[in-house]
Parts: C-alpha cells; sequence; structure tokens
C-alpha cells in the first residue's frame, strides 16, 4: 500500500504534520491481477459478469456490468489490514429492487445531479423529461445508467496496471434526451494504488451530457458506523448555492465564513448540523462545489477524506469543474447492505466530481452540452494511502 500522502497539508494542520508517519506496506506481488466472473443475471435475464482487479498492495477494485457499480473497494489501513470502503448490496437482485434511488458506486448518466422541473431548451428547442425528484429529475430520470446493463468493450492488463472498459449506447430519446449517445467508461486499477474512471461520450445529435460515478464511502469500512469524525477537505474557495428544492440559483458564492468552507482538513460533522440555510433544505450536505484547479484537461487535486481511526487517505484528482459533496442523507435505516447492517444518514459521504447541477438551464455555468464530432473525456482518479 502506498504509505505517504501526495500532497502537502494544508497550513492550518503544520501541527499534525510532525505525527505523519511511513507505514509499513504489505509485501510486493506480481503486476495487478484480472478476474472476471458471472455475478448473476437481471430480472429480464441478461448476464451480468464483474470484474475484480488486485494489485500487489492488495487494493481490491470490482465492477459489473449492471450500472457500471463499483461493488467493491478492498483497501489496507495503517496495519494492512483490508476493508470494503464502499456501500452496495450483496445480490443483483437488491440491486435492481433498491439502488434505483440510491444508485450505490453507480455509472450516472445522462445529466448526472438536478434538472429544474424536468425541463431545458436547446437549439431552440424545449425537452421535457420524466420527474424522479419532484419537481426535478435526478441523475438523467428513472431507469437510467445505473441499471443498463453496459457492455464490457475488453478487459486489459499491464505490467503495473488492469481495467476494464464498458459502453453504453443511450438510444434518441431516451428519457427525453436527444441524440443516440455513446457513453464508453474505462475503469483502471493501478500499482500506484490509484482507481483512474475515464469517461467518453460522442452524439449524433446536439445534447446534454453530465457523467459522474456515485461511491458512497466509508474510510472505516463499510457497516462501520457514522463518518462524522472523519475528515474531508475540498479545494474550492466557491460554491453553487441552491434553493430549497435544491436547484441552483444561479449564483457562485465565496465559502469563506460559512459551513460550506472545507478548504482544510475538518471532521464531517463538524458543522453538519449548523442553523444554515444550504444544510438546513438538504439535511446535510448535498452541494456542488466549484473545483479551484477543475475543468481543465489534467486532473487537478479536488478533495481529500481521512479517516483518524484506520489510517486511510483518499485524495481525488479530476478535470470537471465541479464535485459535489453529499452525506448520504437519504439512507434512513430502511435498507440493509451487504453485511447485513441497516444504513443510515451519514454513514458514507459521496464526491461526485461533475459539471454543475442544471447547467442546461444556468447560462453562466460551464456548458454540459456536446455535439456531433466532438468527444466528450473526463478524468477523475481515487489516490488511495494510507497516514
Amino acid at each position: 500500500m502506498n504509505c505517504s500522502f501526495h500532497r502537502s497539508p494544508a497550513p492550518v494542520l503544520a501541527a499534525l504534520a510532525a505525527v505523519w508517519a511511513t507505514f509499513a506496506c504489505l509485501p510486493a506481488a506480481a503486476a495487478v491481477s484480472v478476474s472476471d466472473t458471472r455475478y448473476g443475471a437481471t430480472q429480464a435475464g441478461q448476464d451480468v459478469r464483474e470484474y475484480a482487479f488486485t494489485n500487489r498492495y492488495g487494493v481490491t477494485l470490482k465492477v459489473m456490468t449492471y450500472g457500471g457499480i463499483v461493488t467493491e473497494l478492498d483497501v489496507p489501513d495503517r496495519h494492512g489490514r483490508r476493508a470494503d470502503i464502499v456501500l452496495g448490496f450483496g445480490s443483483l437482485q437488491d440491486y435492481e429492487r433498491l439502488n434505483g434511488n440510491i444508485h450505490f458506486g453507480a455509472l450516472i448518466g445522462r445529466y448526472a445531479n438536478r434538472i429544474a422541473n424536468g425541463r431545458f431548451t436547446l437549439d431552440g428547442q424545449e425537452y421535457r423529461l420524466p420527474i424522479n425528484d419532484p419537481p426535478n429529475t435526478l441523475h438523467g430520470g428513472p431507469d437510467s445508467f445505473d441499471s443498463k446493463v453496459w457492455t464490457p468493450v475488453r478487459t486489459f492488463q499491464q505490467p503495473t496496471e488492469a481495467g476494464v472498459q464498458l459502453r453504453y449506447v443511450s438510444p434518441d430519446g431516451e428519457n427525453g434526451f436527444p441524440g443516440t449517445l455513446t457513453v464508453d467508461v474505462t475503469y483502471t486499477l493501478t500499482d500506484d494504488d490509484e482507481v483512474r474512471i475515464d469517461y467518453r461520450a460522442t452524439t449524433d445529435k446536439d445534447t446534454v451530457v453530465n457523467l459522474t460515478n456515485h461511491s458512497y464511502f466509508n474510510l472505516a469500512g463499510e457497516a462501520s458506523g457514522n463518518v462524522e469524525r472523519q475528515m474531508i477537505e475540498i479545494a474550492a474557495s466557491r460554491y453553487t448555492p441552491t434553493d430549497d428544492e435544491s436547484i441552483p440559483t444561479g449564483e457562485i458564492n465565496e465559502v469563506a465564513g460559512t459551513p460550506m468552507d472545507l478548504r482544510g482538513l475538518s471532521p464531517i460533522g463538524a458543522h453538519l448540523r449548523d442553523a444554515y440555510a444550504q444544510l438546513t433544505w438538504a439535511h446535510g450536505y448535498d452541494q456542488n462545489w466549484v473545483l479551484d484547479g477543475g475543468g481543465h484537461d489534467t486532473p487537478a487535486f479536488a478533495a481529500r477524506a481521512y479517516d483518524p481511526d484506520s489510517g486511510r487517505v483518499l485524495d481525488v484528482y479530476t478535470t470537471q469543474p465541479g464535485l459535489q459533496f453529499y452525506t448520504a442523507n437519504g439512507l434512513d435505516g430502511s435498507v440493509v447492505g451487504r453485511s447485513g447492517s441497516a444504513y443510515r444518514q451519514t454513514d458514507a459521504f459521496a464526491l461526485e466530481a461533475e459539471h454543475f447541477p442544471d447547467s442546461p438551464n444556468q447560462p453562466t455555468f460551464p456548458s454540459t452540452e456536446l455535439k456531433p464530432g466532438q468527444t466528450l473525456h473526463e478524468v477523475t482518479i481515487w489516490k488511495l494511502g494510507v497516514r
């Protein structure tokens, strides 16, 4: 396991630097291994495969073709003890039955996040989408990318990395969106303890697109309790405030002096219950941060999460302009995860690197339009480590 941070700590945490240490790594093994197993069949009879990748430090990434879902991410702690740090279910049937409104580990599209009132105008034509988060459309609408069986285009294994490329072709008019959209997503696990997600998309008609992965993380391990002691840092001096329906107002505000200021590592629970409208309306954190280094061709540092108990660290790098930080506010104990524990609010967090919510209706936001002849390409990297 890579045993050091790859970025200097925030100045306010200089006092903690003295206790940073390099911990013994697991013994080196062969190059990243690959396995392919049958995960099951959908209710419609479609075969679902699961691909597992393990690197020489014991990090294991598992991805299945249903929803392009990250089903497992096993990571050693500072003592080499492995734990799965993503939430999820134990069977394909549970994913089909329960994941539609939760999106554990799934690929999200056509449009991640919300579109106000389920409508937008493009090239002078209004498009209406199904409403699944009244009064808005959320994560592309019902029965979207997270519930499709993706086609495995190829797996690959190289000396220092291995992965799988998945494809989904969304037909013109699916959930109201224009154009036939061809999406390729490649998951790669490296011997540098990185999970790299490459998103590519092309269209045959002007359309809008916003892609992300919706994994829920708990760095202490799935079903280990709430994450409020775990720490978060987001490299953003601004965010997009919303109304009480979680739709951006169009403003881009400074985080300084508010609970939205997460520029230095601080406990996730530190301001979670502050009497602050943005947090009250969303029942926790569920906002989009405008990344200081986002929106460029090269992935830039976006966020860090750290669990002081296990020592696990997750750094996020991305080319995307925004990051939705979500404290699993929708989990209410009614959903039971793979280990038999009920999931509750703050039992995990999500760091969704993406474009801003409702961008098709917000002309001052970075554009999410995609035209024929263009190729969307975005990259997000989860860099894993221990302290």
